[in-house]
């Protein structure tokens, strides 16, 4: 959008905040289409400055971002991969992105999409299984696949979980130190509450 003031001549560029202008960025710039589509689920993008918006331009090995969390007793942090595409994807996508998490070492993968997947990679990501968390007791999909679309309207709800993972925040790790602390408090006869 172009406006005209006198003398003063500009382009005002945003964030996309529906499909058809998410379309329009892949287009005119994929890499900030990616970067954009990683801030949507709060990962931070493949060698990206802690508080900047932009990764790494080149060879990324199948990953375009992470997302770390806690969810044991190790303190040691579990990733989650995220692999965007703003076109042409098929069920070969899905499996590459299989192999790069075990590859990787990888917890959880995340394959964010401006298209609508296809029958045959739901079926793949499905035939991933599932990630056991011990600190929270459940189950999550080892391959997620998230389209934009989905990603918008879940925003737009007010979601702030989008990806089916361990929380990101409020680790199993600061739990854990409560619970014990509580036990040591109450070793020693005193009252936690």
């Amino acid at each position: 959008m172009e406006a005209m003031f006198p003398g003063i001549k500009f382009k005002v560029v945003g964030e996309p905040k529906d499909i058809g202008a998410a379309k329009q960025l892949a287009q005119e710039d994929r890499y900030q289409f990616q970067w954009w589509s990683l801030s949507l689920i709060r990962a931070r993008p493949l060698g990206g400055e802690t508080g900047s918006r932009e990764g790494k331009k080149g060879s990324d090995k199948g990953i375009d971002g992470v997302i770390a969390f806690i969810d044991d007793n190790t303190g040691k942090a579990k990733r989650v991969l995220v692999q965007v595409k703003s076109g042409h994807v098929k069920s070969g996508d899905i499996r590459d992105l299989k192999g790069t998490l075990q590859r990787e070492n990888a917890t959880i993968g995340v394959f964010i999409t401006l298209e609508p997947p296809s029958k045959d990679m739901t079926t793949e990501a499905v035939s991933a299984g599932f990630y056991y968390s011990p600190g929270w007791n459940q189950n999550y999909p080892r391959i997620q696949i998230l389209t934009i679309e989905e990603l918008l309207q879940a925003i737009k709800a007010g979601k702030t979980q989008l990806v089916n993972m361990p929380p990101q925040f409020g680790t199993f790790k600061q739990a854990q130190r409560v619970q014990q602390s509580d036990a040591i408090q109450g070793e020693l006869g005193l009252s936690t509450g």
